[in-house]
């Protein structure tokens, strides 16, 4: 893992001073909420729809024990409401102390962050100086700047890399964090990299995707896409440079983000993506690019080419770690039951990925589960983590794209041995990259920009769908949810997307079929298709389950979802989900409470 410098860690101190001593002259009326709001943003903290967020960075997924055992602690200690917003979430539902609010969890998020939403605003100057005692701040995870970098999960390992982008996206993040010239966009600004052939990062929708490449010459660069994104304007990024050489890639996004902040909309916040501009401009925008490009390098001398010096000294600190066998006496008494034997093969088949090194593989811990919100993590759950990783991944693990969490260094002879303690743990369940294994955001049980709840709709799937034999059948599905437009649940990308409306004052959801995030499984990058109009709460699960008769009715052999989306044609599938309409009805959702005061803060998210 990267290692701090001295300035990054007096750096994340200062920023936790400041912070304390925003909040002490906020609380004490002197600095205004009006005054405190881009200052508490630029630091992580939200106001949503009944308590504060917190939106924790991990730059490129890259997480230690350590870190994970201070989440932990954050939300056993932190993350719960005070008795008046109890009662503003639950009203008469039930008595303050009860166990009905999701409280005490961490949420992995698609970014690869990780948020709480219940710590109360007074004590947030306490959690960032708890934070910064192992390198960890909110900076970078709101407002309208360069977000935190996102990578591959399995970037350094996987056998499929061209090289290891972790380096890059440490220097990316090094050179965005106090570049004054984007501290304030027209938008929020997401890059994502990868290193692989397979797009396991959802790179073309970002507003800036890079690949690693290699030219004929076998010299290493980036082919560079820009404008891809989601929200209510689904747009893949489009390629603006096929090859670029490593060395000169932050002059480039120099210019890629000079041009967007020169020409982006300012005027209209549902415009002002990078992805309107390039939409809009096409060619136009490209060219203006690489002439600020040139005048970067020919007048000002390029000066943000990286040295091999510099890039040596990063790469320095992703070096595989030592891997010791302090699980291996463990590893040697563990023998899988016989009744219990297949459980353990399908967890080898889900849940554990080849590696650069035949002696290891990477093990992805499930954190979707009955009774439990998508990517949710409770203290105990990330305190476990924190010892398996100890334990079996040499102190490092990673947040992954899918919401779960991965141990990247785990020797073959432990697998056994890992799977019991993670079953014992409640992470072992083998259903990585199937039906149950779905994106979802908090949707309106916390977002103030939410139309519709997303995590009981994301329950009433997974209670339905418990049967492994089922799962397995079926196949790998991506299954998507939002709980408004704004696409945090990646709905546009989903095989099966959901997504939450509002219609007159209730909630329903649109479904769509066919999307695609870039990756292996789900081939080129493409919006899903919206089935038809708006279904109610209640008739979601039946629509899903129309679908999946379908896919059962149509497929050949093992074909994938996906593929029989795409070979059997749109209209099929459109079909079977309208027949479901008003055939699977259950007791409708309560209408959200309106939230309008905190809706500025949302739109940041």
């Amino acid at each position: 893992m990267y290692q701090y410098t001295e300035f990054d860690k007096q750096f994340i101190k200062n920023r936790a001073a400041q912070h304390r001593d925003q909040l002490e002259r906020n609380l004490a009326g002197t600095l205004s909420d009006d005054e405190f709001r881009p200052l508490r943003l630029q630091n992580g903290w939200y106001i949503q729809r009944y308590a504060p967020m917190l939106r924790v960075a991990v730059p490129y997924g890259e997480i230690s024990s350590a870190q994970l055992r201070v989440l932990a602690r954050i939300a056993r200690e932190y993350d719960h409401p005070t008795k008046e917003v109890f009662d503003k979430a639950i009203g008469t539902q039930a008595t303050w102390g009860t166990t009905h609010l999701p409280v005490g969890y961490g949420h992995f998020t698609t970014r690869q962050n990780v948020q709480f939403n219940w710590i109360p605003l007074a004590k947030s100057a306490d959690v960032m100086d708890l934070l910064a005692t192992v390198n960890m701040h909110g900076i970078q995870t709101s407002g309208n700047c360069i977000r935190n970098i996102t990578t591959d999960e399995r970037a350094g390992v996987a056998p499929d890399e061209v090289a290891d982008p972790r380096p890059f996206a440490e220097i990316l993040r090094q050179w965005s964090t106090l570049h004054p010239e984007f501290a304030f966009l027209p938008r929020k600004f997401k890059v994502a990299i990868t290193g692989a052939t397979e797009d396991r990062a959802a790179t073309r929708w970002h507003d800036v995707g890079l690949y690693v490449v290699k030219n004929a010459a076998g010299e290493v660069g980036f082919k560079v896409f820009v404008g891809g994104g989601m929200g209510r304007t689904p747009i893949v990024g489009t390629v603006i440079r096929e090859f670029l050489p490593w060395n000169q890639i932050l002059n480039y996004l120099e210019a890629v983000v000079r041009v967007y902040n020169r020409w982006g909309r300012r005027d209209n916040l549902y415009k002002a993506r990078i992805k309107i501009l390039v939409k809009a401009e096409g060619q136009r925008y490209i060219d203006e690019v690489e002439a600020e490009y040139r005048e970067i390098v020919e007048k000002d001398g390029a000066p943000h080419t990286i040295s091999q010096a510099e890039l040596d000294r990063v790469a320095a600190s992703f070096v595989p770690p030592a891997i010791t066998d302090t699980a291996q006496a463990a590893s040697k008494s563990v023998a899988i039951p016989a009744e219990r034997q297949r459980d353990y093969e399908r967890w080898l088949q889900q849940n554990v990925q080849s590696h650069k090194n035949p002696a290891l593989r990477a093990v992805t811990l499930s954190y979707k589960r009955l009774g439990q919100a998508p990517g949710d993590a409770d203290a105990d759950q990330l305190d476990t983590a924190a010892d398996l990783v100890d334990q079996f991944s040499a102190g490092e693990a990673r947040v992954t794209h899918d919401q779960n969490l991965l141990l990247p260094w785990v020797r073959q002879e432990d697998l056994p041995a890992l799977w019991v303690a993670a079953s014992h743990a409640g992470l072992a369940r083998s259903n990585v990259r199937l039906l149950t294994d779905m994106i979802a955001c908090p949707g309106g049980d916390f977002c103030a920009l939410a139309n519709a709840r997303s995590i009981p709709i994301a329950a009433a799937i997974t209670e339905r769908y418990q049967d492994m034999d089922e799962l397995h059948d079926l196949g790998e599905i991506d299954l998507h949810i939002s709980g408004c437009i704004n696409s945090c649940g990646h709905h546009h990308t989903g095989h099966i997307g959901i997504l939450g409306v509002d219609k007159d004052g209730k909630e329903w959801y649109q479904v769509s079929v066919g999307g695609s995030d870039g990756s292996a499984l789900s081939g080129e990058a493409t919006p899903g298709k919206v089935v038809g109009p708006s279904f109610s709460a209640g008739e979601v699960p039946g629509v899903v389950e129309a679908l999946l008769d379908a896919f059962r009715q149509h497929r050949q052999g093992r074909e994938t979802f996906i593929d029989c989306v795409r070979r059997v044609g749109f209209e099929t599938f459109k079909a079977a989900a309208n027949s479901a309409r008003l055939a699977d009805k259950h007791e409708e959702l309560a209408v959200l409470p309106k939230a309008a005061g905190y809706a500025r803060d949302a739109q940041e998210a």
